[in-house]
């Protein structure tokens, strides 16, 4: 079966010079279902595999309103779901009310992150001007997925197997106007997902949890010293972490109506651990070094500790948001290169006793997009797979495993013109050790000017794939993605 489910006029124009548009950034329009009946498989696909692997992507549909950036395109989910040793293959576009909105107009009617100063319409997200894209996390909870952007979204839910969007949840109401932000956690255990949101106005933070019913449960301000730009956040089996990091709007500008983002590498990063279903009176607040944090790997308790692991950067560049000048795509450019910003694996100890901070360089190597098994998300763990990056581009090269308990690492390179995504660990039926299991991702090859969902081995990735799906189409980049186990497609356990 291979069935095209939809065409979606794209109006970009070819001849952009816009290199986020173009090549491997080139926009994908039509929406398919296929399986492997009718798709090549280099390899075979392991039978106790069983789950859904969903990758998420911006992909610009109409001509963009001023300046593009990579992050502000249409989000379109990418799923493979597999079963008994086969595999089908859906993508489809996020039906959010701004891309419906664009849609029945005919072109673009909100500016993108570079730019807000263009808005003419009520926006979404932190900024408050953006249309709401739901292009960059998602994550399965409570029998549907939840997607998001960035700088904040309303919580959109889609069916994990049809990727049909069902609009904005129930309690989508409760978390406006800044909605839900990249990247919230789910605690396997409980059933519970843990969420923030931010904005410029006061108190500039909030922390929610929503419970295995998909109740919200616990919402609560959380006060900062003013707007800041926060991306991750941490879960432990008692706590979240929050982070308050020294790159945010200069204050000064922000109160002209100006936003000008800048790194203050005098001011210490800060992170907030809050009980749970704690509120802004429990939080105890710990200092470190200035920095700025894209993802977290994992955290968790061990004894007064609690323990922090994720891609640290201290020389951090962000979206040069306001007016544009100069070189643009070389402005993105930088500020997307992990290696100028010099991104690598790190660890933070915070001692519950005591108030110390110990922090602890894991590797230097440049990382990041760091994943684990859900299994172990917010507990005692051993292994992270991260990305490493092409040099000098936003260009995912090939992914990095680290023992944490050995020191261990071993790598996979995708080769020249092979760039991947986000990959996701997939445990497999019956699974007793963290990384007995596969590792999934889809890697775009333009030698062949094709896409691939790729599946290795989780205990030696360095042997490579052990099976190629080759997909319908040349996909264009994405960024984050999840794993849905089999037994957790209709609910949590």
């Amino acid at each position: 079966m291979l069935e095209i489910y939809n065409k979606v006029n794209i109006t970009v124009p070819e001849d952009t010079d816009n290199p986020f548009l173009k090549g491997y950034f080139a926009p994908m329009g039509t929406e398919y279902t296929a399986n492997t009946d009718s798709l090549k498989v280099i390899g075979e696909i392991p039978k106790d595999l069983h789950g859904i692997y969903v990758r998420n992507s911006h992909t610009q549909v109409l001509a963009p309103l001023g300046h593009y950036h990579p992050f502000d395109g249409d989000g379109m989910v990418q799923a493979v779901y597999f079963k008994d040793g086969k595999a089908e293959y859906r993508n489809r576009f996020i039906r959010t009310v701004g891309f419906l909105a664009e849609q029945a107009a005919g072109k673009s009617l909100w500016p993108g992150i570079l730019e807000p100063h263009l808005a003419t319409y009520r926006g979404w997200g932190a900024i408050g001007a953006m249309k709401d894209n739901a292009g960059t996390d998602l994550i399965h909870h409570a029998g549907k997925l939840l997607a998001s952007m960035s700088q904040g979204s309303e919580p959109y839910r889609l069916n994990p197997i049809t990727l049909e969007t069902e609009g904005v949840d129930s309690w989508g109401k409760d978390v406006m106007p800044f909605g839900v932000s990249s990247h919230y956690k789910v605690d396997l255990k409980t059933g519970e997902l843990m969420f923030f949101n931010f904005g410029e106005q006061y108190p500039y933070m909030n922390y929610g949890v929503v419970d295995r019913n998909n109740k919200l449960v616990h919402y609560v301000p959380i006060e900062l010293p003013g707007a800041r730009w926060p991306h991750d956040m941490g879960i432990t089996k008692n706590y979240t972490i929050l982070h308050d990091l020294p790159m945010f709007f200069d204050p000064i500008q922000l109160n002209k109506g100006i936003r000008q983002l800048k790194f203050f590498p005098n001011i210490p990063s800060r992170f907030e651990i809050v009980p749970r279903y704690g509120d802004n009176s429990d939080i105890r607040w710990f200092e470190a070094t200035p920095c700025y944090i894209l993802h977290i790997s994992n955290s968790y308790e061990i004894g007064d500790e609690v323990i922090m692991d994720g891609c640290i950067s201290t020389q951090p560049a962000g979206p040069d948001v306001g007016k544009q000048g100069g070189d643009l795509y070389n402005k993105i450019r930088a500020h997307l290169d992990k290696h100028q910003t010099q991104t690598h694996m790190y660890r933070w100890r915070f001692n519950l006793k005591t108030g110390e901070t110990i922090e602890e360089c894991i590797d230097d190597e440049v990382t990041e997009f760091p994943v684990v098994s859900n299994d172990y998300m917010g507990y005692e763990y051993r292994y992270s797979y991260n990305t490493l990056f092409k040099k000098g581009d936003w260009l995912f090269a090939g992914l990095k495993k680290y023992d944490l308990l050995t020191g261990k690492m071993t790598r996979y390179e995708y080769g020249d013109g092979r760039y991947g995504s986000e990959p996701q660990i997939a445990r497999r039926i019956g699974a007793v050790e963290e990384d007995d299991g596969y590792l999934i991702n889809i890697i775009t090859d333009m030698n062949e000017n094709r896409s691939e969902c790729v599946i290795f081995n989780a205990k030696e990735i360095e042997a490579g794939p052990i099976a190629t799906i080759i997909l319908p189409e040349r996909v264009n980049n994405g960024t984050h993605g999840t794993w849905i186990e089999g037994d957790r497609i209709h609910g949590e356990r």
